[in-house]
């Protein structure tokens, strides 16, 4: 068969992303506080974009205006000259040196208040000072702590190497993560000389650091705190895991002592710390800012869209100018101007499509939640985003899009707007119930318990189907664990 070349026409219809839509499509995705980033960068990055300033709407006549102006009408006439006697006057009060009094009033204080910003932060508007939190300094964390600790200590050179190397190796819960031998290793130090500095570690504060499991953490601190109840060492020695599992009549029955003694002794060891580091978290509080507000004004909800420190944008009238009128502006000036009015334009379009497409969204979750913005959680409905898509006529990406990383302040509370969406649970007798609704239903129902007899899965279920909620004992269990609220046998209150 030969192979020959031929031409054919053919008709055929792609989608393509432009850079315009894939700017779109990543305004949707970002919350309040990275909008305000990027349009902060495209200010500095774009020369023709301009911040709408509050004074440029009202701004009054400037002084300079004033001056150049004509005047019509009679012009001011001339003072006649001062008398002799009047010229004397303020001869000699010219030479007179100013009070005390006059030398304060002539200060310029603003100019001191601004070369001195101690003084001038004491007297600054509520509206520039910084935050509350931004005047906190950063926590210590749990190395620094030991290493100040180290410096203040007296250790041979040989074990303040190991020390150091030791601390190296301890994590956040104050956990040491490597082995004697391979610390041996790392420092060149024999094991003899790493135990003694890794002993002398676990001395320090806080209580309990540097163990290598928690038999150990809590051991160190039993030992410091010089707790001499027989059955907590009993335990720490040979039942400690069986104490973990809770299977207290197992620990009684293998010491040979009373379950209330090994009640006691096991709300002895519950007291100490598990994590030592817990309190040296240097991780910064993240506080959620929403980007939508909505109200209830009498029997309607009204919405509104958090626009907080976004900035105003416009076109520079100066760059406008020259599209305009700059005849004798340069063919490669005028296309570099063209663009950047161009991606402007689109930039101002697509924050005010991004704002009418959640604030579209939110209307319609309003619309098919509307008891649980009334009511409280026990009545949200089950709601997928086609739902949504639907109503607003919009494809799912899109909804999907805007309620990624957005939150909602509400009558009821401050909710991620990708809460309002959750799949639907059977009745056993009417409409679906929503799965948050459910999971609210067995968190009240476990906090209603009786801590000596913990409701087990299973018996959940049961409670839950006799209230007309049809829902398996493995569902049951996995709402549990997404509570984070532990099993019935270690919820047990046995003391």
């Amino acid at each position: 068969m030969a192979i020959e070349l031929k031409q054919q026409l053919r008709l055929s219809q792609q989608l393509v992303m432009t850079p315009q839509l894939q700017q779109a499509i990543k305004l949707l995705q970002l919350n309040r506080l990275e909008l305000v980033g990027l349009v902060q960068q495209e200010l500095e990055e774009n020369p023709v974009l301009e911040e709408v300033a509050e004074s440029d709407e009202d701004a009054a006549p400037s002084a300079s205006d004033e001056s150049s102006g004509e005047f019509d009408g009679d012009p001011t006439p001339e003072p006649e000259p001062p008398s002799e006697a009047a010229a004397e006057a303020q001869a000699e009060a010219a030479t007179e040196e100013p009070t005390d009094a006059e030398k304060f009033d002539d200060l310029d204080w603003q100019n001191y208040l601004d070369s001195n910003p101690q003084t001038a932060q004491s007297v600054a508007p509520d509206d520039d000072r910084p935050s509350i939190d931004a005047t906190l300094t950063r926590g210590q964390t749990l190395s620094e702590h030991l290493e100040e600790q180290l410096q203040l200590s007296d250790f041979p050179s040989d074990e303040r190497l190991a020390a150091r190397f030791i601390i190296g190796n301890i994590d956040d819960r104050g956990y040491l993560q490597a082995t004697i031998s391979e610390i041996g290793r790392q420092c060149g130090l024999p094991e003899e000389c790493i135990e003694a500095a890794l002993a002398r570690i676990q001395e320090f504060d806080p209580l309990g650091v540097g163990a290598r499991d928690l038999r150990e953490c809590i051991g160190i601190q039993v030992r410091i705190l010089g707790i001499k109840d027989e059955v907590v060492h009993q335990i720490l020695d040979s039942c400690f895991d069986a104490l973990i599992r809770r299977d207290f009549r197992g620990v009684s029955r293998k010491l040979g002592v009373s379950i209330e003694q090994v009640a006691e002794a096991a709300a002895i060891i519950g007291s100490l710390e598990p994590k030592p580091g817990r309190p040296f978290g240097a991780d910064e509080t993240v506080y959620i800012v929403p980007d939508i507000y909505v109200y209830k004004v009498a029997d309607d909800f009204h919405i509104v869209l958090n626009d907080d420190g976004l900035p105003r944008l416009k076109i520079s009238g100066l760059y406008r100018d020259v599209l305009s009128h700059g005849a004798g502006v340069s063919r490669d000036t005028r296309n570099y101007v063209q663009e950047k009015v161009r991606s402007a334009m689109w930039l101002i379009k697509s924050i005010h499509q991004r704002q009418r497409t959640i604030y579209r969204v939110m209307e319609s979750i309003i619309k098919h939640q509307r008891e649980f913005f009334e009511r409280g959680v026990n009545y949200l409905k089950p709601l997928n985003l086609r739902d949504v898509a639907d109503d607003i006529e919009m494809h799912e990406s899109t909804v999907s899009r805007v309620t990624t990383a957005k939150y909602v302040h509400t009558p009821q509370g401050i909710f991620e707007l990708k809460y309002f969406f959750n799949s639907s649970i059977n009745r056993v007798v009417g409409e679906a119930v929503a799965s948050e609704a459910v999971k609210e239903r067995i968190r009240k129902l476990i906090a209603a318990e009786d801590p000596r007899r913990p409701l087990s899965d299973q018996r959940i279920a049961e409670m839950l189907k006799s209230a007309n909620i049809d829902i398996a004992r493995r569902t049951v269990t996995k709402y549990r664990e997404q509570l984070n609220i532990l099993s019935s046998t270690k919820r047990r209150d046995v003391g």
